[in-house]
């Protein structure tokens, strides 16, 4: 019964992780491509630094997700800041990160590189 509940509560705090937080947009790689070219946002890549320097989308920058509460202060909050990773995942957290934080205008790239690349 004890192992049972442990076992729901830890699958609950996983699961909260990962899903959607209220005031971040989504969007799919594949409409990325128009918004490269505008200074009115911030192009935020979490990845590690080895993988930012193996592949990357030119005009991020790589803030490695571990780094981003001690280095948001880099960002500016009045821009739209866009997120990426490898998958999403780490790009979600991030986004959660900057909202706790204070920033309002921030979009995950659903899939990161692996859709990117698609």
């Amino acid at each position: 019964m004890i192992q049972t509940l442990l076992l729901i509560i830890v699958l609950a705090l996983l699961v909260s992780r990962f899903l959607p937080v209220r005031g971040v947009k989504q969007m799919d790689a594949a409409h990325l491509k128009p918004k490269l070219h505008s200074r009115h946002q911030q192009l935020i890549d979490v990845r590690s630094p080895l993988e930012f320097q193996t592949n990357h989308i030119k005009g991020f920058q790589n803030i490695p997700l571990p780094q981003l509460r001690n280095r948001a202060h880099e960002l500016e909050k009045n821009k739209e800041i866009y997120v990426i990773c490898q998958s999403g995942m780490r790009s979600m957290q991030a986004a959660k990160l900057l909202k706790k934080q204070g920033f309002t205008h921030i979009t995950n790239i659903k899939g990161g590189m692996n859709a990117w690349r698609l």
